[in-house]
């Protein structure tokens, strides 16, 4: 179903305890890009924070040129990714939407 790399980027933002994009790795994502092979970035932030992330990182990352996503429904918020299956996986994946 996907074929791709991931990119963790080690956290979330958190304004009140001082955590912006610039404690995360999203400087290296900007290094990966510069190969010109990426098309799109999927989001799958699945902390209660995650829309409004994934909105911070759009705006981060659309300015790259690359189609920027988030995955559908399917997971819980809250959820561990790790623990997903394989069909709901799938699924939200199927079902990203543009940001």
């Amino acid at each position: 179903m996907y074929s791709g790399m991931y990119h963790v980027l080690g956290g979330s933002l958190a304004p009140l305890q001082g955590r912006g994009p610039e404690q995360l790795k999203i400087k290296a994502i900007d290094e990966r890009l510069r190969g010109g092979s990426v098309e799109e970035i999927i989001i799958a932030t699945i902390d209660r924070g995650g829309r409004s992330y994934s909105r911070v990182l759009s705006k981060l990352l659309k300015p790259l040129g690359v189609r920027v996503t988030r995955i559908g429904v399917g997971i819980p918020v809250g959820a561990d990714l790790e623990y997903a299956d394989e069909i709901t996986m799938m699924k939200a994946m199927e079902g990203r939407r543009d940001l």
